[in-house]
């Protein structure tokens, strides 16, 4: 059973919608609220992104934001190209001569998906 936001989320969001779940505070170690093994098999049961952050040390805040807005441009990207596929026929005329080029980096902060 969903939790009560996470349904409401889901029953009000685009089948596509990208979640992830923060744990904040990772600075405070043992007096954290949700253990992280707790959070993260919270995260795969329900395929959510998932990532620490400390506000406080500024750990992994940037980082869980670009994150998410890089799963949404995936996300979108591949919705424009299956309707670039449905349109052409399958030819994808529209993306003729179009280079798209993402270079290979390491992640700088560890990040958890489960899909």
């Amino acid at each position: 059973m969903w939790p009560k936001w996470l349904e409401e989320l889901r029953d009000h969001a685009d089948n596509n919608i990208v979640i992830m779940l923060i744990g904040n505070k990772s600075d405070l170690g043992t007096l954290r609220a949700v253990p992280t093994e707790d959070a993260k098999e919270f995260a795969q049961k329900e395929n959510l992104f998932f990532m620490e952050t400390s506000a406080l040390e500024a750990t992994n805040v940037e980082s869980a934001f670009l994150s998410v807005l890089t799963e949404i441009y995936r996300v979108i990207s591949k919705k424009a190209l299956i309707a670039n596929e449905q349109e052409s026929g399958g030819s994808s005329s529209l993306l003729k001569g179009t280079s798209i080029v993402v270079p290979e980096q390491e992640p700088l902060f560890p990040i958890y998906t489960f899909s």
